[in-house]
């Protein structure tokens, strides 16, 4: 049988998957404020192809329903339900806040980014 559960820190955690008290999958998540940003979604080996994670989405999206939260999807996985399903998350959706975390990303990697401009081959 398939349980989930919502591990937090004191702002970081994951959304856990067990199956058969065996840890089958999880999501790294970040809750500030009412915004609860998903980073990665994982689901073992053995588990694949199974369902499992669209059960880890469920939970996330319950969690960010019962916890009045809006989800920033940085991962790419959420991103793609998030955008083929419109009708089932667009309440739960932060548009206009995963455009700036991906466009401050962006502009950060390429700020840090080593010049080779006047470096020799």
């Amino acid at each position: 049988m398939e349980t989930t559960k919502v591990v937090l820190g004191n702002v970081r955690g994951e959304i856990q998957l067990f199956s058969d008290d065996n840890k089958a999958g999880k999501m790294d998540i970040l809750v500030m404020g009412n915004k609860l940003t998903v980073y990665h979604t994982e689901v073992s080996e053995e588990y694949a192809g199974k369902g499992f994670a669209k059960i880890l989405l469920d939970k996330l999206v319950s969690y960010a329903r019962e916890n009045d939260l809006k989800i920033v999807p940085l991962c790419p996985y959420v991103h793609a339900q998030f955008k083929r399903n419109p009708d089932l998350y667009g309440d739960v959706w932060s548009k206009e806040e995963q455009f700036i975390l991906a466009l401050t990303s962006t502009l950060t990697l390429a700020l840090t980014s080593t010049s080779t401009i006047n470096q020799k081959p």
